[in-house]
Parts: C-alpha cells; sequence; structure tokens
C-alpha cells in the first residue's frame, strides 16, 4: 500500500510539473522541486537532481506542442542550446561541491528574483 500511496504522490507531482512547464514553456524545475521535498521527503540536493531527469521528458513534450504550433525561434535554438548544456554541466558540478543549505539558499533566491522581475 506504502508504495501505491509513492506512485500516487509522484503521479501528482508530476502532473503539477507538466501543466506549469507546457503553460508557462519553463518553470516545471522550480515546482517539481519543493513537490519531491514536501510531498515525497526528498532532501535538498536529491530534489535538485531528481527534479532535471523529471523535466526532461516534460520539456520534450512542450517542446514538439510548441513546435508544431509554431511557437519558438529556430535561430535562438542552436546557440542556446550550447549554453544551456554548459550552464546545465557547470551546474551539476556546483551541486555536488555546495552544500545543501547553500543549495537552498541559492535556489530561493533565484525564485524570489524570478518572482520580483514577473511584477515589475
Amino acid at each position: 500500500m506504502k508504495t501505491v500511496k509513492k506512485n500516487f504522490k509522484g503521479i501528482l507531482c508530476g502532473l503539477l510539473t507538466g501543466a506549469v512547464n507546457g503553460l508557462f514553456g519553463g518553470g516545471g524545475g522550480m515546482v517539481v522541486v519543493p513537490l519531491l521535498k514536501n510531498m515525497l521527503g526528498y532532501e535538498e540536493k536529491r530534489a535538485h537532481a531528481t527534479a532535471i531527469l523529471v523535466i526532461a521528458p516534460v520539456c520534450a513534450a512542450s517542446a514538439v506542442t510548441y513546435i508544431v504550433n509554431g511557437y519558438f525561434d529556430a535561430g535562438i535554438i542552436i546557440p542556446a542550446a550550447i549554453g544551456s548544456v554548459a550552464g546545465g554541466f557547470l551546474g551539476a558540478l556546483a551541486l555536488n561541491k555546495f552544500p545543501e543549505f547553500i543549495v537552498n539558499i541559492v535556489f530561493i533566491t533565484v525564485m524570489l528574483v524570478a518572482g520580483v522581475r514577473m511584477i515589475l
């Protein structure tokens, strides 16, 4: 029964993450990290690392939908992909080196800054 409950929570986390990512074209990671921590009890670094693997197929599904509907700029895809891969690699290395407290502070700061920028 415990596995069923965990799987249900996992599906719910995925549904919420996918809906946010699909609706806003990103941001699934900002949603899934707190969900993994609070709903499934993941520790900080594990939640961040797992979030990457959770949002990869979500991003792929959203990307296909956006491409089919013509909501993309082909000229930026390659340069942005190069930067994203490099940044993802550097971020993953940093996650491994920083203590959980610092990872949490950086994550909260990024979320707050993003929220304030959206308001202004």
